[in-house]
């Protein structure tokens, strides 16, 4: 085995002149994880959404997945039998929910390693430095996924078929996606944008600005977010700002750990000054389908385009409504 460093130095040169500066600049930034160096190795060799490079030798046979999206992911490519361990929250597809638990937010270490995984799959907020370094110190790959596009969800889902060598799988599942996403695009893109609020959080108000996937899928689903200018993915707002930008729809999820409560979606009429209350276009998105980056986006992106522009679909304005 080379030293981990040399390796570093093989790999960097034998990819010299590869892609643009960009993609260059972020493969550098990977690291090994302490697996052999191998030849060719470049056909087996990801880098992650955390610009950390893992080496696998062939595809794992046991998987730990730390985040719901990613199980979904997993699932639709066809590797029930190497799913190992799920969160608590990982209720889809039915299966999913036979699968060992080891927690979400804060897994447990003893009961992930038991599980003996060959690789780890976690989203980048969702793993403590102390199980990062444990897993590191027993030479168990993880790999981070942080969707932040809805082609970011595309890429993973092509990157974990390379994984398991599920490429036809991933293709497929990934085509499928695209073609619906296109149908739902050339459905509304004859109606007017509509300025839409999606009230993540009622109170402090909390929603969705650029940098979440949420963005984007409100701006293909015919609808101009109105905290398009926010320098963040998760603003707060002001009732004074949504005021003035006046939505002309008001968007809430609606599932049993990520919602808000009808009591707090009827609290809003009370500003019958806006458009959304006048217009009544105020709609329910399920969260499990819009706040999980994963293969059924295509489904919240319909649920998306239908509230904002029900009149594409053949739908009465009091569809959807809390």
């Amino acid at each position: 085995m080379l030293p981990v460093a040399l390796a570093v130095l093989f790999a960097l040169a034998a990819e010299s002149g590869q892609g643009e500066s960009g993609e260059m600049k972020r493969r550098q930034q990977g690291i090994l994880t302490g697996m052999p160096f191998m030849a060719h190795v470049s056909s087996r060799s990801f880098v992650d959404d955390a610009g950390r490079r893992i080496y696998l030798a062939k595809p794992p046979a046991r998987v730990v997945s730390l985040a719901p999206s990613i199980t979904e992911m997993l699932f639709a490519i066809g590797l029930d039998e190497q799913i190992v361990g799920v969160t608590e929250f990982c209720d889809f597809p039915a299966a999913a929910k036979s699968k060992a638990k080891v927690g979400y937010s804060n897994p447990s270490a003893e009961a992930l390693i038991a599980l003996r995984p060959e690789l780890v799959l976690a989203p980048r907020d969702f793993l403590r430095p102390d199980l990062q370094a444990k897993l590191e110190q027993l030479k168990i790959p993880l790999f981070f996924l942080e969707a932040q596009t809805v082609e970011d969800i595309l890429l993973q889902i092509h990157t974990l078929g390379k994984m398991f060598e599920k490429i036809s799988v991933a293709n497929e599942v990934t085509q499928s996606m695209r073609q619906r996403i296109a149908e739902i695009r050339r459905k509304v893109e004859t109606s007017p944008a509509r300025r839409v609020l999606y009230v993540l959080n009622s109170q402090p108000l909390i929603t969705v600005g650029p940098g979440s996937f949420i963005h984007q899928m409100i701006g293909l689903a015919g609808g101009i977010n109105i905290a398009a200018q926010a320098g963040m993915a998760y603003p707060k707002l002001s009732m004074e700002a949504v005021l003035k930008d006046d939505p002309e729809v008001l968007i809430f999820p609606s599932g049993e750990v990520e919602t808000v409560p009808r009591s707090e979606q009827q609290q809003w009429r009370r500003w019958d000054s806006l458009s959304a209350i006048k217009q009544q276009r105020f709609h329910e998105v399920s969260s499990n389908l819009l706040n999980r980056p994963g293969p059924r986006v295509v489904e919240a992106l319909e649920q998306l385009a239908r509230a904002i522009h029900p009149e594409a679909f053949g739908s009465g304005e009091s569809a959807g409504h809390p």
